[in-house]
């Protein structure tokens, strides 16, 4: 059975506080080491999402059908789509510093999620822990108690903006989920 905790948060998110410099100087030090693996952990992440949350893959139309995990790993549509991910990380941890160029990155990402691809926001959330769990594994003599504090700060960061974004757009009004 899927976790889909936080389905109806949109409502009552509280805006996390700022990334601090130490902070900052973590995540930028653990993601040099991670993107230079970026495709495989990419797609690792992707997987592992599919894996444990199957109803993930409805949106992805290119492999929503292909149940084995070794014929989705080979997968050329999710091996791009991984790629996607993993830049669209890159980018906002080399631009940490600068507010204007993650805030345009993150309505890029949420208005295509909500209005193109019809992606509930939740899934952020999910795929949060996801990309949690996979670096620490694939990772674990970088990704330490403080590494991952300050991903997860980060990455609740991206939640909350994400979901701000949807709700700019009028997602409640948008959704069609039965749940």
């Amino acid at each position: 059975m899927e976790r889909m905790q936080g389905e109806r948060e949109l409502d009552h998110l509280e805006r996390p506080s700022p990334l601090t410099d130490k902070e900052r100087v973590i995540i930028q030090d653990s993601w040099a080491k991670v993107y230079q693996n970026c495709d495989d952990v990419g797609v690792a992440i992707l997987i592992r999402l599919f894996v444990n949350f199957p109803s993930s893959k409805q949106f992805f139309s290119q492999f929503k059908h292909i149940e084995e995990q070794e014929e989705l790993e080979r997968s050329t549509q999710l091996r791009k789509h991984a790629r996607r991910v993993m830049n669209a990380i890159n980018t906002l941890v080399e631009n940490l510093d600068n507010s204007d160029k993650v805030a345009s990155v993150l309505k890029l990402v949420g208005k295509a999620h909500a209005l193109r691809h019809k992606v509930e926001p939740v899934y952020f959330k999910i795929l949060s822990g996801v990309i949690l769990e996979v670096l620490g594994e694939a990772f674990p003599e970088v990704v330490t108690a403080d590494v991952a504090a300050a991903w997860t700060r980060l990455l609740s960061t991206v939640y909350y903006s994400i979901t701000a974004i949807y709700e700019e757009v009028g997602w409640t009004k948008l959704s069609t989920s039965t749940g």
